[in-house]
């Protein structure tokens, strides 16, 4: 079942139950109808656990706010799904402890709603930093000795890392120090996800774009 107000995005809803797909179509066509603050706990719930929802999730975050501006002049929903990104960002250990998934989940979810909510069409600041947190943890090496973890800093820079830059360049910068010492110095570092950093060290010199003998040399690495 896909969902969504007409010439708009439309969302693949068919993980949730009945009841809830119910509340997210009323969500984006009577945002006033419903208790928004409960939406974007059921939103964040199911991004921790679903990690191909938890890719998409920010459009429908988004959609949700701008329906909720148009209807109802509020933002009772945007301020929920802060309110929650903040409760697990600040249990972001507890949470990495608990699930691997959930944690990479997370992270997924909180770079695709950096990348889709805009305030004066220009990135969230109060997102800024907590995104930062969250891929300088990828970066650490207890991390980088993890695929799943790798895998995900690099999906995320190549996603959001060239608006984070414009945001804060010197966090970036410190960032990819991290990610050339972990590259440099591969104690347990399997060999893709060596292959994956050294391709985000090249893409972000590269002006965050990559170079079509890079892609050629990556890819058909990576597809052996």
């Amino acid at each position: 079942m896909a969902m969504g107000e007409p010439g708009r995005e439309e969302y693949k809803i068919q993980s949730f139950d009945a009841e809830t797909q119910q509340l997210l179509k009323t969500a984006l066509k009577d945002p006033g109808a419903v208790d928004l603050e409960k939406v974007a706990n059921v939103i964040v719930d199911h991004s921790l656990q679903d990690c191909v929802f938890s890719k998409e999730a920010g459009r429908m975050c988004y959609a949700i706010i701008q329906a909720e501006s148009k209807h109802a002049g509020q933002s009772v929903f945007r301020r929920g799904l802060l309110n929650r990104l903040q409760q697990e960002y600040q249990a972001r250990e507890q949470l990495r402890a608990r699930s691997l998934q959930g944690w990479v989940c997370y992270v997924t979810f909180i770079c695709n709603v950096f990348d889709y909510l805009r305030v004066s069409n220009m990135p969230m600041m109060a997102l800024v930093n907590p995104v930062y947190d969250c891929l300088f943890r990828l970066a650490q090496p207890d991390s980088l000795n993890k695929e799943e973890e790798v895998d995900c800093l690099v999906l995320q820079l190549h996603r959001v890392g060239e608006q984070l830059e414009k945001m804060n360049r010197q966090r970036m910068d410190e960032l990819f120090v991290l990610i050339r010492d972990g590259f440099l110095l591969p104690a347990g570092l399997s060999s893709l996800a060596q292959l994956l950093l050294l391709e985000i060290i090249e893409f972000r010199a590269a002006g965050w774009r990559t170079t079509p003998a890079a892609h050629n040399y990556y890819y058909s690495e990576l597809s052996d």
